[in-house]
């Protein structure tokens, strides 16, 4: 019998919760040890308070328990921007956002974004953990513009009422003129829970086109099995943190002073 290439790692996962059911599912069928911990999605509408949290959490980590740090992340509006590995190595994809990670390569949202940017992403796990109010689909898109029409809804109900806030938020439709698709990804891999009418439906009142996309768990996989390639990962060794760059490669590692 040939010897395993790849020695056993242990590895500690850290994610935001919209990829929980890929993680999980992918650790399951995985030969390295994995420890996932999921972090709240709605950190993500404070980049700066996700970067303190993550590395907190990273901090947190013993030394020397694993072989390895990964982030579920990508760059994420640069909440990972300026993250330090301490003592041990981290790992993140080259990924501007998590539709990478649901995509399953940076080249194909690119291609994806190139050719239609006024696009709303929609995933079963992003739908099920989101916090939208009033039982509207919680999407990826344009995160500024979410944010401030979830916050105004929420201003909506306090002086309004729940009713007249959702047919305020349906009538005001300029925030909507940059955008044409609702986008649902589906992984035929993992067959989860389907949403797709309700964003089919979503997509006619706003006029938009929608279009059904086949997901991949090729990043959260080579992630979790330890398939390193640098063109798709940053692996940041001790003593480096992560920068952003204006390239293909996304973000890169430099040296930091550790504090």
């Amino acid at each position: 019998m040939m010897p395993d290439p790849q020695p056993r790692m242990r590895l500690k996962l850290i994610a935001c919760e919209v990829l929980a059911r890929q993680a999980y599912y992918v650790a399951a069928l995985g030969k390295h040890v994995v420890d996932i911990e999921l972090i709240a999605k709605g950190l993500h509408d404070e980049p700066d308070s996700l970067r303190t949290f993550l590395q907190d959490r990273i901090d947190a980590v013993p030394e020397g328990q694993y072989d390895a740090i990964l982030l579920g992340y990508g760059l994420c509006s640069n909440s990972t921007a300026t993250l330090i590995a301490r003592h041990t190595q981290i790992v993140l994809p080259r990924a501007h956002d998590c539709i990478t990670l649901f995509l399953g390569s940076a080249e194909r949202y690119s291609t994806e974004f190139s050719e239609t940017p006024g696009t709303f992403w929609y995933m079963a796990d992003y739908i099920e953990r989101g916090n939208a109010s009033g039982g509207r689909l919680a999407a990826l898109g344009a995160a500024v513009e979410e944010g401030e029409m979830r916050t105004l809804y929420e201003d909506y109900v306090t002086r309004y009422g729940r009713d007249n806030a959702d047919y305020l938020m349906e009538v005001m439709g300029a925030w909507q003129k940059h955008y044409s698709r609702a986008a649902y990804i589906e992984n035929p891999d993992m067959p989860l829970p389907d949403y797709r009418d309700d964003v089919r439906q979503l997509a006619d009142r706003r006029s938009w086109r929608f279009e059904q996309l086949e997901g991949s768990l090729s990043l959260v996989h080579d992630l979790l099995a330890g398939e390193w390639t640098d063109d798709r990962f940053l692996v940041i060794p001790p003593g480096y943190g992560v920068t952003p760059v204006h390239d293909s490669r996304i973000i890169s590692a430099t040296p930091s002073a550790l504090e």
